[in-house]
């Protein structure tokens, strides 16, 4: 598709974002480009980001701070490398959630989706699922959303996670909290009560490193 014209000023972004992408591997926030742009907004950023977008210069992942990647070509600059993540499934009530020994499987029997390699903090080993429910809407994880999650077992306190309830065999999104031998499972949604159950009834299959908007 041939690119539209731009405006000196969406020229001056499309620099930065090159130069930024070759200082630092990865994208620039909005915040980034208006500081490093001397726009007046964010508002006035993300307006030409728009425009940009629709002229085909580049491409943006909504919900995603450093969602930004130049569209091959530009300036003979490619675009930053693109992380393929598998999604393996939903985060609900009753929908078992893949437990894996050693790498995740990216194979074409799940879905995928790109990202930054930035959102990963360089890991390799990430694996996605699409939420269900409100429980951790004050978290800002909607949903409809994707979490991100890295394979690990023992949380921290406070940690996001992806938490496998053995009794019910159900997956749950909850902030993990170990008191003695009892795990405290906390929604971030003032309306919804805590999980409290013993530690030896809760296997931990990820903890959330990112969240990806995709509508």
């Amino acid at each position: 598709m041939a690119k539209g014209r731009v405006s000196a000023r969406q020229q001056r972004i499309l620099e930065f974002i090159r130069d930024f992408l070759v200082e630092h591997h990865y994208p620039p926030t909005v915040r980034d480009i208006q500081t490093g742009c001397e726009v007046s907004s964010t508002s006035v950023v993300d307006y030409n980001l728009k425009i940009l977008h629709r002229e085909g210069y580049l491409k943006r992942y909504a919900g995603v701070s450093r969602g930004i990647e130049l569209t091959d070509g530009w300036s003979g600059i490619p675009g930053p490398e693109i992380l393929r993540v598998p999604v393996l499934g939903s985060i609900a009530a009753g929908d078992p959630l893949p437990t894996f020994a050693s790498d995740i499987p990216t194979d074409d029997d799940y879905e995928n989706v790109e990202i930054p390699p930035s959102l990963t903090n360089g890991r390799s080993d990430v694996y996605a699922l699409r939420v269900k429910g409100t429980s951790m809407i004050d978290a800002l994880v909607a949903d409809g959303d994707l979490v991100l999650l890295e394979p690990v077992g023992q949380p921290e306190n406070g940690d996001m996670v992806a938490a496998w309830l053995l009794n019910d065999e159900e997956v749950t999104l909850k902030r993990f909290y170990l008191y003695g031998d009892t795990v405290r499972l906390q929604p971030e949604n003032e309306t919804m009560a805590p999980i409290d159950l013993p530690a030896d009834q809760v296997a931990v299959r990820g903890r959330v490193i990112g969240v990806f908007r995709t509508l």
